[in-house]
């Protein structure tokens, strides 16, 4: 009884619809599934791997899909999954279809790509249960990674948020919380406009030079030796010392809550795009908006992910994810922010009243609902 009133206290008039729990005792395979919402069409949304997901997180992920999906005018519901386990310690390909094999007949729910998982892993859970998206290009994908879809995206937002607080991007300066997947496309996209990035970090710490940082030479290091900090021109921070660096832009991409009532009073800047999903608690984002931080949320921000997904699941090509990512992402950013400064709004919230305004209009064209 108390697990199922822990559970139905997650629940309001959108979802979630399922909350799935997985355990293989053969493998000790453990998952958490949330499909959120399908009013619009079969959820989209990612497979994350880490040792510490929680049903918490997965269920927020799940809603943040939600109104991501119906944001980008997508025919997707949304949904998420967590693999409780560490990607770098297990056998990832047993662990990856043992989890295929559990949600093969949920059909409501279409996997993609997230934090410790990839295309690669992708392809197995297609091979198991003939339907993902981010998969390889071999398979027929677009592998959103390879071509930075979500950082591509959060350029975009940058690009037309800077308007609203008088930013000149060419010279402006950046700082990227989690210099993965997301973080790294980013960091080129917003150079190509004239941005400099000043730090940048991942698990193991920051690298700060308030002259600029290599991009492409950072990339290399990472990729070579799996952390920012071997990067040679630059002076090495601790992980929370990001925070502090007083930046133009700050992209906070990589896991939930990073930035919460315990430090946002340190954060230094003008525009946070989320790039990540649910980086900052809701009242941390409060509190910063209020500090005349300007900070466009996440399901706005950094949905060329999912539109590249969405695109690839019905048969597009490449240079088509991109135009949409762009315009989409461009035409959400200018409405929500025409509505925030000419009604004096608080964004999430206004972005979370546009997309639940939607998400229910698409609710009534179903009849279970």
């Amino acid at each position: 009884m108390e697990i199922d009133e822990q559970i139905f206290e997650f629940t309001d008039d959108i979802g979630p619809e399922k909350i799935i729990h997985l355990y293989e005792p053969r493998t000790g395979m453990k998952a958490i599934v949330v499909v959120d919402n399908v009013a619009a069409g079969p959820a989209i949304g990612g497979v994350r791997m880490a040792p510490d997901v929680t049903l918490n997180e997965v269920r927020r992920l799940a809603r943040a899909m939600t109104y991501k999906n119906i944001m980008a005018g997508l025919p997707h519901g949304g949904g998420k999954s967590g693999i409780i386990a560490d990607p770098k310690t297990v056998n990832k390909e047993q662990v990856i279809r043992t989890f295929a094999r559990g949600i093969k007949n949920l059909l409501e729910y279409i996997p993609g790509p997230d934090m410790g998982t990839d295309e690669a892993s992708m392809a197995y859970v297609y091979d198991e249960t003939s339907r993902a998206v981010g998969l390889p290009r071999e398979l027929g994908g677009i592998p959103l990674d390879e071509i930075g879809a979500t950082g591509y995206g959060v350029a975009e937002c940058a690009d037309v948020a800077r308007d609203y607080i008088n930013l000149d991007l060419n010279g402006a300066r950046l700082v990227i919380e989690g210099f993965g997947n997301v973080g790294k496309p980013a960091a080129r996209f917003l150079a190509e406009k004239g941005v400099i990035l000043i730090g940048a970090s991942d698990s193991k710490g920051t690298i700060f030079n308030s002259k600029g940082l290599n991009i492409e030479e950072l990339i290399r290091i990472k990729e070579l030796t799996g952390s920012v900090t071997n990067y040679k021109d630059g002076e090495v921070l601790t992980t929370t010392d990001l925070l502090l660096i007083n930046t133009d832009i700050l992209i906070p991409a990589a896991r939930p809550d990073v930035i919460s009532d315990a430090n946002s009073d340190v954060v230094d800047a003008k525009l946070i795009i989320e790039g990540a999903n649910i980086p900052i608690t809701e009242s941390a984002e409060r509190a910063l908006h209020e500090r005349g931080i300007l900070v466009v949320p996440d399901f706005v921000a950094n949905a060329g992910g999912v539109i590249t997904a969405s695109v690839e699941y019905h048969g597009g090509t490449e240079s088509l994810a991109l135009d949409r990512t762009k315009n989409t992402i461009r035409r959400n950013t200018k409405e929500l922010l025409d509505k925030v400064y000419n009604e004096k709004t608080y964004p999430r919230e206004t972005a979370v009243g546009i997309a639940k305004e939607r998400v229910k209009k698409a609710m009534k064209f179903r009849e279970w609902m």
